[in-house]
């Protein structure tokens, strides 16, 4: 059986606070930062939009991805989220059950 794994940017607002992250399972992951069950920089800064994700067949993949967007600028992650969602849309809306 097939393992997807996700890379995906979190904002707090239109160009607010980003975060980065790595899962296995993105609906449940971004669910859980938008809870706010487990404390640390989401919940601190109420960062919950989800405005970025990239899929990948295998984990390795994926937290190269993660680490070389963790370096990033945060200009290049602006214009990257802008490439696909100039709205910064909550594409949590198209990935929940």
């Amino acid at each position: 059986m097939d393992q997807a794994f996700y890379v995906y940017i979190l904002a707090s607002k239109r160009n607010g606070t980003l975060y980065t992250g790595l899962t296995n399972n993105i609906a449940r992951r971004v669910y859980e930062h938008r809870i706010a069950v487990v404390p640390g920089f989401t919940r601190k800064y109420d960062v919950k939009r989800l405005v970025h994700v990239e899929s990948f067949t295998n984990r390795f993949d994926a937290a190269k991805r993660e680490r070389r967007l963790k370096r990033w600028n945060r200009a290049w992650k602006i214009e990257l989220i802008e490439r696909d969602n100039p709205d910064w849309d909550d594409l949590y809306t198209l990935i929940s059950p």
